[in-house]
């Protein structure tokens, strides 16, 4: 896939985070980008498994119905998706062989009469309450889901939990009722709109009250900074990234712990508003941080060192298990 699809695709998915109808446009171009039968993608309770926001690319609605019948052990891969690591696509015929595939009831009775073959399942949201998973399946006239189509999935990832966990703390229908400073001034979530350096543009009430408290967030010779003195360069490096190309943010600015020690626990979420989308609105701005206080938003300790030193899952854990006492080489064989 060339880097300016990718690039287009991300500028779609952030378009969601203001506009969740179009969540089914998104899917249908990452279904035609990797050659699938269809894409689909939710926001569940972790522990109750209830919907947030859910959406698929077409695909026959009776069969759809059929699929919520099976249950967690029931689709081959889910299980190991959603225990495995956060960003990190699986496809269904990584974990087991086409023969096993064929021989189990999913197969047979779902996926095989439709002319379906595996899929293709990443984790892209996990926190104490709510988990994301996204996916394409592929039909059985192609050959199998190639590294690079998984890799495109894996880039894909940290934009689509951006653009969800924001949509999420959105009141959408007041966005697209009021023009922006209004909606923003209504909404319950702090959002901040900041040029590339960090300058605070425009703050909501709610943020202008932290503001005001110099907590969890401050002005600085009018620049926005975390409270938080070890996140605070992180912040203003995902501004800039947000600013200079969505597709190089990665997973910066996404559940940044902004608050300092002691304070309640605060989290931020850096949105690019780049030119020629639907966030357009609010340029002259360059990205908008969304502050959230909700405990269960706050990432655990493995995504924070993902966020902030761009490690990856494997590598976050070894920091956290040498950090805990344990020798590099005992950390590895315990991974």
């Amino acid at each position: 896939m060339s880097q300016e699809l990718l690039s287009s695709i991300v500028g779609d998915i952030y378009d969601c985070a203001l506009n969740s109808e179009i969540w089914t446009d998104v899917l249908v171009r990452i279904t035609q980008a990797v050659d699938a039968a269809y894409t689909t993608i939710a926001l569940a309770g972790a522990d109750d498994n209830r919907g947030r926001f859910a959406a698929q690319s077409p695909w026959d609605p009776a069969q759809m119905r059929a699929l919520q019948e099976y249950d967690f052990e029931g689709i081959p891969g889910l299980k190991a998706a959603v225990l495995g690591d956060i960003d990190t696509p699986a496809a269904t015929l990584s974990s087991m062989s086409e023969a096993e595939l064929q021989q189990s009831p999913f197969y047979r009775n779902w996926a095989r009469p439709q002319g379906l073959r595996e899929a293709c399942i990443a984790k892209f949201v996990h926190t104490s309450d709510r988990i994301g998973l996204v996916s394409y399946t592929i039909r059985a006239s192609r050959g199998f889901i190639t590294p690079e189509e998984q890799r495109f999935l894996a880039l894909l990832s940290p934009h689509l939990r951006r653009a969800s966990m924001i949509g999420d703390l959105l009141d959408q229908a007041r966005v697209a009722a009021s023009l922006y400073r209004a909606a923003l001034d209504n909404l319950a979530t702090p959002v901040v709109l900041t040029g590339a350096n960090g300058a605070i543009l425009y703050a909501n009430s709610r943020a202008e009250a932290m503001l005001s408290a110099q907590g969890p967030i401050f002005s600085r010779s009018g620049l926005l900074h975390a409270q938080n003195p070890r996140t605070a360069r992180a912040l203003l490096d995902a501004i800039a990234s947000a600013a200079n190309a969505e597709t190089s943010l990665g997973s910066r600015g996404i559940g940044l712990p902004i608050s300092a020690a002691g304070q309640p626990p605060a989290v931020a979420y850096v949105l690019p508003l780049t030119e020629g989308t639907a966030r357009a609105t609010f340029r002259p701005a360059c990205a908008a941080v969304f502050i959230s206080t909700t405990t269960s938003a706050s990432p655990p300790p493995e995504a924070v060192l993902t966020t902030l030193f761009d490690l990856t899952p494997a590598e976050a854990r070894v920091l956290l298990r040498v950090g805990g006492g344990m020798t590099a080489s005992k950390s590895a064989v315990s991974l």
